[in-house]
């Protein structure tokens, strides 16, 4: 995979590290908007990429790049995704895929014409800690009740209320509770259990934004709630009730840190089979497989995973 990526913000600045000694994966080139520019060039500069540039069209036009990888903001996703697959490039596209479900299955038609790779960047579903809940989650019976909460005071929350609107208070930029944070939850539940039977999203609106909300999933024999908060904060912890036990996630969703099985009668496991790395390490290590394996069939799950979480946001907006 030789990869560009786009972008210089947190989540760029945080995978760089991550990308750079991994086998499979050659760091070509990186975007920036151009007051970003001496950014990009420091990073370029510190992880060895060949090419920094403020203009799309140099990273489309650069043959030595086969995959794009969208680290920009939510609202940017969809054009930067749609650019690159006319281009001719596999793209990996950061959580949320697009702000709309329509603009996801554009570009998932754009991709299967060309035969290229399309995939989310989101962390949960690659993790061993996610496996083992999968894989052991009927040991905990018939399912009765999903709780997720990622509540976390965000940093911009205190000169939002002043009126200063950062990106991730953005209604026009995709900011939002739902999509930021509750975003992992939705990913969490639907990649365990698939999509819901219906979906109502109760929202705390400030100046146009959720800036906190409770997500109600009935999946008919059971009910699951997720809470994503940026203007409060609690305990960041899932839990999955069964009439036999249950299991629980200890920290966000998007990182899974640990997780505790707990069956009736019996004392509590706590467990992490994430292993060493980075979160975003295992993610990756799949998508590199996907594309040098031409493994088609495990990218069209990833993606099908993909399209029912973009459905579920699409019923949650509509329900504010």
């Amino acid at each position: 995979m030789k990869l560009a990526l786009l972008g210089t913000g947190m989540i760029v600045s945080e995978v760089l590290p991550v990308l750079r000694d991994m086998n499979g994966i050659e760091l070509v080139a990186i975007l920036s908007t151009p007051r970003s520019i001496e950014k990009a060039k420091s990073l370029a500069a510190e992880y060895g990429l060949p090419q920094a540039t403020s203009h799309y069209e140099d990273i489309l036009a650069n043959p030595q790049v086969d995959t794009v990888y969208v680290g920009t903001p939510n609202h940017t996703h969809y054009d930067y995704a749609k650019q690159a697959l006319l281009a001719g490039k596999h793209v990996i596209c950061e959580k949320p895929f697009t702000l709309l479900a329509e603009e996801l299955e554009d570009l998932v038609r754009i991709a299967e014409e060309k035969k290229l790779f399309l995939l989310e960047a989101i962390t949960n579903q690659y993790l061993g800690n996610f496996r083992f809940i999968k894989e052991n989650l009927d040991k905990l019976g018939d399912i009765k009740i999903v709780s997720c909460n990622y509540s976390q005071y965000s940093s911009r929350y205190d000169a939002f209320k002043r009126g200063e609107i950062a990106p991730a208070f953005n209604p026009e930029m995709g900011g939002g509770a739902l999509r930021d944070l509750n975003i992992y939850n939705i990913h969490l539940v639907v990649g365990l259990f698939g999509q819901p039977q219906s979906v109502q999203y109760l929202a705390n609106m400030e100046r146009g934004i959720d800036t906190s909300g409770m997500l109600v999933m009935d999946y008919g024999a059971f009910k699951c709630v997720c809470i994503g908060a940026k203007d409060c904060a609690a305990e960041i912890k899932s839990t999955i009730q069964g009439d036999k036990g249950s299991m629980s996630v200890f920290g966000s969703t998007g990182a899974m840190p640990a997780i505790n099985l707990q069956l009736n009668g019996q004392e509590g496991q706590d467990l992490d089979l994430n292993g060493p790395h980075h979160r975003m390490y295992d993610e990756f290590v799949a998508f590199e497989q996907m594309i040098s394996g031409q493994d088609y069939a495990r990218a069209q799950a990833a993606l099908d995973h993909s399209r029912a979480v973009m459905q579920v946001l699409d019923q949650a907006v509509k329900s504010m």
